[in-house]
């Protein structure tokens, strides 16, 4: 049998997979690593940390499969997008990663919109300048860490600085390239244009390939360290949202993904670059050779309801102590006693500001048309369908763009609760196919890896392969609620422009 193995460098850790050919989870490991702040606004972690998870999660896998590391016949890396490590010419970190969530370089956006114009670097890149994207923080690191930005040989996201310590070669690959901002997206490499412009030397950039290429490949000593053989092939790997989308089969037009995660994501596969001329949605290259994808994101999604679980539901979590069963379980069972409406209450999920369709970090959220009708019920139900009318923005958007949907497939806690997939559902107006993705970008990986490795002749062979049956449960559309969502939607999209300057 052969093996593949698919790392994913997270934000709070790092999850190491075993998988064999057929995609069948073999063993995993995650250990975990902190996050630094040294002032409000920034985050920041070591690189070191993200490799010590990794050296100890391959160990450990390798040896609780009881495999021959032979017999592994492919690396893939998948990661947190946009942080940006700095590495000087004797190979050394310069200072810890600034990662994706760090908000301190709003001027350094304003100075990329002025020297390349927001229309023109939409059209390049794909999107408007973002706090979080990685040019603004490499701008920070010039404008206040010029001592630093002297020093710097290359510059890596922090998969690409896992396979340099794998294989000792330095690159990336177009998905995780794509949320640098330095990509010119149309044509899958640098942009030459955009870098000239703003004066930064292009070579510290990593050379950048296809999803699918072996970049690189593991040397003695990164062997000794995990167990793996000398020479065993690191393919490219992608951004985490790709590879996960790869292990969810979002891999050709028309299918699309909706995770309902901590933050809530709907990504779809397209077979050209498409743009959002406000930049209301991110478009990026897909980790599948040829094909791009456009996703659009709600910051508040499962968090919403985590954050009301801990702030409103002391009862609720007693109880379910007390009956062994779980908190979200009894949570939407109570939703579902609210009438759809939820009796008038309105929630808007801004907790962390928003993203899509409102580029608007300061936007906060709210509960609307509270009257004293209204009890405990109404606003767990308002809660699932506030954040299913997010989702439904970003859809209506992706729609716009004239990207095929024909297909829905749902995944992440939210989607594990029966009452808010028909809630979606009937919100969206399609069916909704429940896809069990665990394992995730671990598993988009290994499927990548796996093709540059030549187990599989293509991804999307392989994924047909692996994930072929995987959304036997289907959710319809209640056709009845149509009018009842229509109206309340309505009114849901007319809030913001009300209450943002609040």
């Amino acid at each position: 049998m052969r093996y593949l193995l698919g790392l994913d460098i997270g934000t709070s850790g790092t999850k190491t997979a075993l998988f064999d050919e057929n995609g069948q989870t073999i063993s995993t490991a995650t250990y975990g690593y902190d996050l630094f702040q040294p002032q409000a606004g920034y985050a920041e972690q070591n690189p070191e940390d993200w490799w010590n998870a990794c050296v100890k999660g391959i160990s450990n896998v390798i040896q609780k499969a009881g495999v021959q590391s032979e017999d592994i016949k492919g690396v893939g890396l998948s990661g947190q997008m946009h942080g940006l490590v700095l590495v000087d010419k004797d190979y050394k970190v310069i200072r810890n990663s600034i990662i994706w969530c760090d908000q301190r370089t709003e001027k350094e956006c304003e100075e990329i919109t002025n020297t390349i114009g927001k229309e023109r670097l939409i059209q390049i890149t794909g999107n408007p300048a973002l706090t979080g994207f990685t040019l603004s923080k490499l701008l920070w690191i010039r404008n206040n860490e010029p001592e630093n930005y002297k020093k710097i040989y290359k510059i890596l996201l922090p998969k690409d600085y896992i396979r340099f310590k794998l294989t000792n070669v330095f690159a990336t690959e177009v998905s995780d390239a794509s949320g640098m901002q330095m990509l010119d997206i149309n044509k899958r490499d640098w942009s030459d244009e955009l870098l000239k412009d703003l004066n930064i030397d292009k070579s510290i950039l990593a050379d950048v390939y296809e999803s699918v290429v072996v970049s690189g490949k593991v040397t003695e000593e990164a062997a000794k360290l995990t167990n793996l053989s000398v020479g065993t092939p690191v393919v490219g790997g992608a951004g985490d949202q790709a590879a996960g989308a790869i292990g969810s089969g979002i891999v050709k037009e028309g299918v699309i993904s909706t995770v309902m995660g901590t933050s809530g994501v709907v990504f779809a596969s397209t077979d050209s670059p498409k743009f959002d001329k406000y930049g209301r949605v991110h478009t990026l290259c897909h980790a599948v050779p040829g094909k791009w994808h456009v996703m659009g994101v709600t910051q508040g999604a499962g968090l919403s309801l985590n954050w009301f679980k801990r702030t409103f539901c002391q009862k609720e979590i007693e109880e379910s102590e007390k009956l062994g069963r779980d908190i979200y379980d009894l949570l939407t069972e109570k939703a579902a006693k609210s009438e759809p409406g939820a009796n008038g209450v309105i929630y808007l999920p801004y907790l962390m500001g928003e993203r899509t369709p409102h580029l608007d970090p300061n936007v906060k959220g709210g509960f609307f048309g509270v009257s004293l009708i209204n009890n405990h019920d109404d606003f767990i139900r308002s809660i699932l369908e506030g954040v299913s009318f997010s989702l439904k923005n970003c859809l209506d958007i992706i729609e716009d763009m004239n990207v095929k949907v024909e297909d829905i497939r749902v995944s992440g806690g939210g989607a594990e609760s029966e009452i808010w997939r028909q809630i979606l559902s009937d919100i969206l107006e399609y069916p909704l196919s429940t896809v069990k993705a665990s394992e995730g970008p671990a598993l988009g990986v290994a499927i990548l890896a796996g093709v540059g490795a030549g187990v599989y002749d293509s991804v999307e062979t392989a994924c047909e392969k692996i994930l072929g049956g995987n959304d036997s449960e289907k959710v319809v559309p209640n056709r009845e609620l149509k009018e009842v969502y229509s109206k309340v939607y309505e009114i849901y999209n007319s809030l913001y422009p009300r209450i943002k300057d609040i």
